[in-house]
């Protein structure tokens, strides 16, 4: 019941004080020469966004502490989904092990065609459905490849494919 009831607001302060870890660290990055924008561009963006919600989050779990909701509040039954959390995990895990080694195009691909269809609901997991998601999966692969490689520069681990 404990977390029930302050479960949000423990989230919302854990998650104030890693936002202003990473703005912290962000600025000890060093600034780029060559450009306006430089490494410390996106973790600044990132922690703000974070701290932003945060503090929403903080503010609306304060005034439903303050109006009493929790306690008034029927509990529902647990519905989650303990098998496609574990599975999800165990996709992730895998593919980040599997990445250098095999490269990014299949196992991308692989975690991708795998990890849809875990998180896509029930009734979307037909034939056509999975084809679709086979689809999506090749597409964003080759999509994210193509914009890394020659829109970014950056070399993604090659693996078992080298080119």
């Amino acid at each position: 019941m404990f977390l029930k009831k302050y479960g949000d607001l423990i989230v919302s302060i854990f998650y104030i004080v890693l936002s202003i870890v990473l703005l912290v660290l962000a600025r000890a990055l060093p600034k780029s020469k060559v450009m306006s924008i430089g490494p410390d561009f996106m973790p600044t963006v990132v922690g703000i966004l974070m701290l932003l919600l945060a503090v929403i989050l903080l503010v609306q779990s304060i005034n439903k502490l303050r109006k009493g909701g929790v306690d008034g509040e029927v509990l529902e039954p647990d519905t989650s989904d303990y098998k496609r959390v574990l599975a999800s995990l165990l996709l992730a895990t895998v593919y980040v092990n599997i990445l250098k080694p095999v490269g990014f195009l299949i196992s991308t691909f692989a975690y991708l065609v795998l990890q849809i269809p875990v998180l896509a609901p029930d009734d979307k997991r037909s034939k056509k459905d999975l084809i679709t998601y086979f689809v999506i999966s090749l597409v964003f692969t080759v999509i994210v490849y193509v914009l890394f490689r020659y829109g970014f520069k950056i070399i993604l681990p090659p693996g078992l494919l080298k080119f």
